[in-house]
């Protein structure tokens, strides 16, 4: 007897810890928690240009080398995630795109060639996700729509703020033209055409969970835990929407828009609390002199988005429910002193094919080969060896509107993102 009593408790012993061992154990009492789903959208900053080449240069930063370490297996290579799945649509300008989908990993940001499948890029989305897992025990399923080039005022355009109409300025300049009909009709195609991909995408995907996110449990459903919303460059460079004339509220009318974007958001996914983060665009930083290209007034429009971009958030109505997130804290000014640099290449590059007058070939006398021969020269000019190292280590393409394809930039944005949802949670 003894020791068939042995054996019974040595077998309750060990199923007890399969029980506590097993994928089980992330569920309390045996239920397995619901799912808890995100949904990230924007044009390009959200779509991700930041190049898988550079990841390993978030590592030299010791402010940022614990987000790198976080982000690799123990290979060393960037890691997949167990417990979060991403359905994420993109498509090229004006295009509705494809999606890609399956276990959270590196290659969801911007896929050049063919959006279902793997790119070179990550976006806010991977380490948005590697923080989730990290601070959540049950599954995550992130969805994501972002297409570069798209503005809140236009594409993303939500129900409730109406249909866009063009500026007055506009109007005259399409008439004068001859071609105010057509334009017109161009935004009336296009008035709320994205925010209505993004709306039909993210009711596709919760109507059929287990297509994206194969172990979903559905008697364990799912719950809506977040939006981000990270957008603003075209809405920066549309001066005829937002004239310089109004002054200090150039950008008054995006915060109206945005506010319009979150009440709809919410009506349109039936969450009316559904909590609400605003990545305020951070192109140029902090605008360090030398190390930006743009207008004497550069800096004071860009300040004046980023307080309309923010000001939801400080509403009453709003109130503990929406926060905006800064981003150009994760600005690199050392890529932007690359930046410059390239930028003097770019328009060295131009003056030799246009002959201009300053341009060392000004009577036209260079042949293609000697144009290549002398740009080759010209870049070692201007650069160091150096300075070429590390313009190859830390940056992609994209130039400095697309924060110079820069993993660093878009892994910050995407912790910084996460944390801002989880201290909501926390609340």
């Amino acid at each position: 007897m003894g020791a068939d009593t042995n054996f019974k408790r040595i077998c309750l012993t060990l199923l007890i810890a399969a029980v506590l061992f097993s994928p089980l154990s992330s569920y309390a009492c045996g239920e397995r928690k619901p799912l808890r789903v995100y949904i990230l959208v924007g044009q390009s900053n959200m779509v991700g240009t930041g190049a898988i080449s550079t990841i390993d240069y978030i590592g030299d930063d010791p402010a940022t080398a614990s987000l790198h370490k976080s982000m690799l297996n123990e290979d060393g290579n960037p890691k997949t995630c167990e417990r979060v799945w991403i359905s994420s649509l993109n498509g090229k300008y004006r295009t509705y795109g494809g999606e890609g989908f399956g276990r959270l990993s590196a290659g969801y940001g911007l896929r050049r060639e063919d959006p279902t499948t793997h790119g070179d890029c990550i976006g806010p989305e991977y380490t948005f996700g590697i923080t989730m897992e990290q601070h959540d025990d049950g599954p995550i399923l992130i969805i994501k729509t972002a297409w570069g080039g798209k503005s809140l005022h236009l594409e993303y355009r939500s129900p409730s703020a109406g249909e866009y109409q063009l500026p007055d300025e506009l109007v005259e300049k399409f008439r004068d033209k001859g071609v105010l009909e057509a334009k017109q009709a161009e935004v009336q195609e296009y008035s709320g055409k994205y925010y209505r991909y993004m709306i039909e995408h993210v009711k596709k995907v919760l109507g059929d969970i287990n297509r994206v996110c194969p172990d979903y449990d559905p008697e364990a459903e799912y719950e809506l835990a977040g939006f981000v919303w990270f957008q603003g460059w075209n809405d920066y460079a549309a001066t005829a929407q937002y004239p310089p004339s109004d002054g200090d509220e150039q950008f008054a009318s995006y915060s109206d828009l945005l506010c319009h974007f979150i009440r709809d958001v919410r009506k349109d996914l039936k969450a009316p609390e559904l909590p609400f983060v605003i990545g305020v665009i951070g192109v140029n930083g902090n605008h360090t002199p030398g190390l930006f290209s743009g207008p004497v007034n550069a800096q004071e429009k860009m300040e004046r988005l980023r307080l309309a971009m923010a000001a939801p958030a400080q509403l009453p109505e709003f109130k503990d429910s929406v926060v905006a997130v800064p981003t150009a804290p994760f600005w690199d000014d050392k890529l932007g002193a690359l930046g410059m640099k390239q930028l003097k290449i770019q328009r060295m590059r131009t003056s030799l094919y246009k002959k201009s007058k300053s341009s060392p070939n000004a009577d036209g006398s260079m042949s293609p080969a000697d144009i290549k021969k002398f740009m080759e020269d010209y870049n070692v000019e201007v650069f160091t060896p150096e300075e070429l190292a590390l313009k190859e280590r830390a940056s992609g393409s994209g130039g400095f509107v697309h924060y110079y394809g820069s993993a660093k930039f878009h892994a910050q944005a995407g912790r910084a993102f996460a944390e801002a949802l989880l201290k909501q949670q926390s609340q």
